[in-house]
Order: structure tokens, then sequence, then C-alpha cells
């Protein structure tokens, strides 16, 4: 068994993640998440998306990004069809 870092939870079915500066060890992936994935540096959410990335700043979307000042991101919406 191993202990998940970020909840201390002792659970026979944790988990690795193998990412650049180190080994971490997890129950779940919610605690993966809470440990791992930045915040937007606008609205403060968990980025567990692709996110977009501006001037070595992360937003969830391009709608966070623009309230923070950038200009030249955008949301991609599919066309939709009947």
């Amino acid at each position: 068994m191993a202990r998940c870092e970020q909840c201390g939870n002792d659970y026979d079915m944790s988990f690795e993640i193998h990412a650049k500066g180190g080994v971490h060890t997890f129950d779940c992936f919610e605690c993966a998440i809470q440990a791992m994935a930045p915040r937007c540096e606008h609205c403060d959410c968990r980025i567990i998306g692709h996110g977009v990335e501006a001037g070595g700043h992360w937003y969830c979307c391009a709608h966070c990004a623009r309230e923070e000042g950038v200009r030249d991101l955008v949301d991609r919406v599919g066309k939709v069809t009947a």
C-alpha cells in the first residue's frame, strides 16, 4: 500500500504519476488534480483541460485571458449542423 501525498490515505490501489520533477503518489484522480493542476490566473479554477497560455501566464479559457487583457486568443466553436 502507498500513501496519497495529497490526503494521506493509505490505499492498496494508489497510483503513481511520473512528471517532470519527480514521481507523485495518489489514491484518486481528484487528489492528483488538486495537487498538480495549475490554477487559472483570472478565475482561480483548476485547469484540468488544455487551458491557454499567454506571455507565461495560464488561463482556463480565452475568456479569462481576455479579462486579463490578452487580446490575441480566441475560443474555437465548431460549426453546428442540424
